[in-house]
């Protein structure tokens, strides 16, 4: 009887990590590869020039980019990472005309959003995932040397880095020096993006939210106008209501901005349906409108940095 329990119990842990979800991830080169070889873009960032990685140019003009994406795909979905299309997500973004033109124009955003943000805002991948690869050659043999790197999509920060040298073999297929080169760390860097993705799952995702106020509202984060304390202060308690555990930081605030960091919001809604910084953030601008009659508009930089500006949309 004990141990049919036992294997009973096994049986639904098993069963319960198999259905484990799996963080999305986005397969792209690395900036330096980038600069490398040549594909990089000038971003006008409200007159001053800053150079982002010109994935479109290098997808379309590099067949080796194409096979080594290629080929990190094919091992990281036979071990349950399928990663998002680069291609597809560059796409996707060239249709959307309507949206790249309001982007792009002054509608009162005070940091444009460079290239690279729009294309994770597109994709919607928790993590990016940036590959960085060199071909060495000594006599007839040749190997590859590379650099994996896990980024946070929505902070940027690092949560997984794995690099090495494989094997000098006589093959001069990029693919095959690229996969005796990775296999040995595949196992390691997943186990890192996974252990991320589990602790935003427990903990919540981290976001920023800043909020201003536009120099024309009569009202700002100080007044006792809408109940009983300051806005700012009911601005705070939603905040902390609607955080996983209640954790974010209010780095700093004043009568005409508040910014909260390390923000946790949770992946998924009672729903199951998965939460952006966006969609939270509009929980607060329908919050203020429907309980104070405060009108705000949302803004986004990329996908884990979000501004509401009171006072009017």
């Amino acid at each position: 009887m004990r141990s049919i329990f036992i294997f009973s119990f096994l049986l639904v842990a098993l069963n319960a990590l198999s259905q484990a979800k799996k963080p999305t991830i986005l397969i792209v080169p690395s900036d330096n590869w980038c600069i490398q070889n040549g594909f990089m873009l000038d971003f006008d960032n409200q007159g001053k020039v800053t150079r982002v990685p010109d994935y479109k140019r290098a997808v379309q003009e590099s067949s080796d980019l194409l096979m080594a994406i290629g080929k990190i795909n094919e091992l990281m979905i036979n071990r349950g990472f399928p990663p998002k299309s680069l291609e597809a997500a560059l796409k996707t973004l060239e249709s959307e005309a309507a949206e790249n033109a309001m982007m792009t124009s002054s509608s009162g955003a005070e940091v444009n959003e460079s290239p690279v943000d729009k294309l994770k805002k597109t994709a919607k991948a928790d993590i990016i995932m940036q590959v960085s690869w060199k071909v060495n050659t000594v006599g007839p043999q040749r190997s590859v040397s590379f650099i994996l790197e896990g980024l946070d999509a929505y902070t940027d920060k690092s949560i997984a880095t794995v690099s090495g040298t494989g094997t000098p073999t006589f093959t001069a297929e990029l693919p095959v020096l690229l996969e005796t080169a990775v296999l040995s760390y595949i196992d390691q860097f997943n186990g890192m993006l996974q252990t991320h993705f589990d602790d935003m799952f427990a903990n919540g995702r981290e976001v920023i939210l800043r909020i201003k106020t536009w120099g024309s509202w009569e009202h700002n984060l100080e007044t006792e106008d809408f109940g009983d304390d300051e806005l700012g202060a009911l601005i705070e308690k939603w905040v902390s209501d609607n955080t996983v555990q209640g954790r974010f930081n209010t780095t700093d605030a004043t009568e005409n901005m508040m910014l909260f960091e390390q923000v946790r919001i949770p992946l998924f809604d009672a729903e199951n349906k998965a939460v952006d910084a966006r969609k939270w953030a509009n929980g607060l601008r329908k919050f203020l409108k429907e309980t104070y009659q405060i009108e705000s508009k949302l803004m986004m930089k990329g996908l884990g940095q979000a501004s509401l500006v009171l006072g009017e949309k």
